[in-house]
């Protein structure tokens, strides 16, 4: 019985990655039915190729199937404009399972004054790292980040990406081509998630499901959605009513930050949009109004 980490599956078989060796397994009737992850660490027997337990997870996502996600890179460049309302879904996203946002700043090269922006509203709360998948600047940085962790890029197409994933296996050409046939393809194909080794313990997950980000993924209730600003957080206490949802209600600690400036105000803006659309959401999760 030994440690392994699943990096595949399709239908009822799972590739395992084991000492730096691929098992072709099965799981057990109960692991089956309540599920094995690609993601998950388990417990397998080399010789039946049985997966026999699937150990703690930090987190596990059903849309797209992955467990153990630790790290999401998010891409925005400025060519194409940055989509900032799917970056702070993504975001919440992210606050919300418990995964290490990065956003990366890719053409660097082409915008000084969106860079401004980024790093005035966002700097503060997450890690913001600029660099060029063109010029080569960074990606060493971003190979640190990536070290002994389960990473996922995320962005709207176009941003650099491709690019930037490119730019990582340059020196291990046996995984650079076959990325390239699956993600780098111009457009994402993919219909299984799966776990791509880079070096020892780090890996990225192939997987179709960030490229958009709509409010059903955001599982929690509108009612509590604040609560995942961190720039929020700092007056949430000092609002007149515990429930107060930060939008017509007065004597509200957060809309006063808005208008002092020190929440930024299309942030603001943007939160009510996703309020709006998450409370859809809900009502039609709880058929209530």
């Amino acid at each position: 019985m030994k440690k392994g980490i699943v990096i595949k599956k399709i239908s009822n078989n799972f590739w395992v990655e084991l000492n730096s060796k691929i098992y072709i397994c099965t799981a057990r009737g109960k692991l089956k039915e309540s599920g094995v992850f690609v993601g998950d660490n388990v417990i397998l027997n080399t010789e039946t190729l049985n997966i026999e337990k699937i150990l703690e997870r930090k987190n596990l996502l059903i849309r797209p199937p992955l467990a153990n996600l630790e790290q999401m890179i998010i891409v925005l460049a400025f060519a194409p404009k940055p989509d900032y309302l799917m970056l702070d879904k993504l975001l919440l996203f992210c606050e919300i399972n418990d995964i290490n946002p990065v956003i990366c700043l890719n053409k660097i090269e082409i915008n000084k004054e969106e860079i401004k922006y980024i790093k005035k509203v966002y700097s503060k709360f997450y890690s913001v790292l600029e660099l060029s998948a063109h010029k080569k600047i960074n990606i060493d940085k971003l190979k640190k980040i990536l070290n002994n962790k389960i990473s996922a890029f995320a962005g709207q197409s176009g941003v650099g990406k491709s690019a930037l994933i490119n730019s990582l296996f340059d020196e291990i050409k046996a995984v650079e081509g076959y990325l390239s046939t699956k993600i780098l393809r111009g457009k994402n194909t993919t219909r299984h998630c799966e776990l791509f080794k880079i070096s020892k313990n780090s890996y990225i997950a192939d997987t179709p499901g960030f490229s958009s980000l709509d409010e059903s993924l955001l599982k929690i209730s509108y009612r509590d959605l604040s609560k995942y600003y961190p720039d929020f957080l700092l007056f949430l206490n000092d609002c007149k009513f515990n429930s107060c949802l930060h939008l017509k209600e007065t004597e509200c600690a957060v809309k006063k930050a808005v208008n002092s400036k020190l929440i930024d105000k299309e942030r603001f803006k943007r939160y009510t949009i996703i309020m709006e659309n998450l409370k859809k959401v809900n009502d039609e999760r709880y058929n209530t109004k």
